[in-house]
């Protein structure tokens, strides 16, 4: 009953966000709007591995980290090892998936307040680690990062090079966009898995869920895995659409708006920290043209809505036609 609401909803979202948004620009003349809402997607994969912890049960306000650290690591492996942009986005990804387990494993067996204390810190640990360590370039970071080259298979061109699109800032959109439906995608996959029902379980008493045999330790750092890998792929994009990478690319004020997104967008739905991530990165910007209130506004605007819809805006329910007869 439900799966063809669900294909159709798919299907408007794939309208719109491939054909009817990159139509509006065009018609427009405003083609800074592709740059805007590539780093929407971006911010809203990177939000989707916070969101993951929360389903768990965790509070992850380190994702900034992660993205510095997939940023760094595609920007060395494409300017200094000659690896090609596509190859190093998996690479970064698993880098932070493989320092998101060596953190999980002490901290992760230990009470949620440890790791919410550890992730609060680890931004601006990875901050002065890009400051200090010579093969990140220091303050100066890594600048004239190439554009993603051409992808081919057995003679033919699967994706040309981006030097060779007339609108660069449109090939980078469709890859932000694709790159974002597709981990949405496999998110919401992995929700509905066994997997997930396991993370249900163990978000709602993690001492039942070890009592019926799950291993807690174990899928918590599962899942932490996942979320660095999705914060390592997002900033991996990043330095290809800005071509270079700092230090302060990302920031705990990063990592705190990864939260936001998802607690506007709604913890209870997959799709919560993408509305989250549109509507916070536009909402700020409107904003931007009251000047010195713009914050003040902003942090008032953002305690109501966690007063008025504590589970976000998806737990809007629209009036159904059962309950508007009546």
């Amino acid at each position: 009953m439900f799966r063809p609401l669900r294909l159709a909803a798919l299907a408007v979202f794939v309208l719109v966000v491939f054909l009817a948004v990159p139509l509006a620009i065009k018609a427009a003349g405003r083609t800074d709007f592709y740059y805007t809402l590539s780093s929407v997607a971006l911010l809203a994969i990177a939000s989707s591995g916070v969101w993951l912890m929360f389903h768990i049960g965790r509070i992850n306000i380190g994702q900034g980290a992660f993205a510095l650290m997939g940023g760094y690591v595609s920007a060395i492996l494409v300017t200094s090892a000659g690896f090609s942009f596509w190859l190093s986005l998996p690479l970064a990804g698993l880098f932070c998936a493989a320092v998101s387990i060596l953190i999980g494993l002490p901290i992760l067996r230990l009470r949620g307040v440890y790791f919410a204390m550890v992730t609060l810190v680890l931004t601006e640990v990875a901050r002065l680690l890009a400051l200090a360590l010579p093969i990140t370039n220091g303050a100066k970071g890594i600048t004239s990062i190439p554009a993603p080259g051409a992808i081919g298979a057995f003679g033919v061109t699967l994706v040309p090079a981006f030097d060779t699109f007339a609108e660069r800032n449109l090939a980078f959109y469709y890859l932000s966009t694709i790159m974002m439906t597709l981990c949405f995608a496999a998110l919401y996959r992995l929700v509905h898995s066994r997997i997930g029902k396991l993370f249900v379980a163990m978000q709602q008493n993690e001492e039942l869920a070890s009592s019926m045999g799950i291993n807690v330790p174990a899928m918590r750092i599962l899942a932490y895995a996942i979320s660095s890998f999705l914060g390592g792929l997002a900033g991996a994009i990043f330095i290809a659409i800005a071509q270079s990478i700092y230090p302060s690319s990302f920031t705990v004020n990063d990592s705190v708006n990864f939260m936001l997104n998802c607690f506007v967008g709604g913890l209870g739905h997959v799709f919560g920290p993408m509305l989250g991530t549109l509507v916070l990165y536009f909402g700020w910007d409107l904003l931007f043209a009251i000047g010195q209130y713009q914050l003040l506004i902003y942090s008032g605007v953002m305690v109501l809505l966690m007063l008025v819809l504590p589970n976000g805006l998806l737990s809007i329910r629209l009036p159904s036609r059962r309950g508007a007869r009546k």
